[in-house]
């Protein structure tokens, strides 16, 4: 699609593309712009704008199809992609109903869902950190660094459960109940 073939702002207004569906090209814009920050975060460049092009969905669920047309992307950059981000519990694979094709979506609450998950992450370190203060000694200078890397990894732990449970409280108040 050209820029002359794109409705946008006041002339989007005036042609009768309604307020609450932005065009194509705001969306490819928010979707460039946030996945940018999240590649500048770590997260890798693919994953990211599939992650953001979910985002701003109106469904928050597309194809694998849908996906590569609206990214201008190969099906195997798609899948690539979407499968980091079930990996990461960011995204949902799931069967759209009647059919064999898969549906990538992102639920509401995926930032809890991901860090949620991370648990599993933090205790596997911690067990990793724990054997490496064994071996390496708790008095040597890499055994020190090592039990205080534990110390900060238990006490994110402890207070992710914490924070959480806030969370859905203060989600419950601004958004209601799921």
């Amino acid at each position: 699609m050209t820029r002359d073939e794109t409705v946008s702002g006041a002339e989007g207004a005036a042609a009768g593309v309604s307020e609450g569906q932005p065009d194509a090209e705001v969306v490819s814009r928010f979707v460039e712009q946030f996945a940018s920050q999240l590649v500048e975060a770590g997260m890798p460049r693919m994953p990211a704008r599939i992650f953001a092009a979910l985002l701003a969905s109106d469904s928050g669920a597309l194809t694998s199809a849908e996906l590569g047309e609206r990214l201008r992307v190969s099906p195997a950059a798609v899948s690539g992609a979407v499968r980091y981000l079930t990996q990461q519990h960011m995204v949902a694979r799931e069967r759209e109903p009647g059919t064999r094709r898969d549906i990538f979506r992102v639920h509401s609450n995926q930032w809890y869902e991901a860090l949620a998950n991370r648990d599993g992450i933090l205790k596997r370190w911690e067990n990793a950190l724990q054997d490496g203060v064994t071996s390496l000694g708790a008095d040597s200078p890499a055994g020190r660094r090592l039990t205080e890397t534990l110390a900060f990894f238990e006490f994110v732990q402890a207070e992710l459960a914490g924070m959480m449970s806030r969370w859905r409280t203060h989600r419950e108040t601004l958004f209601g109940p799921e």
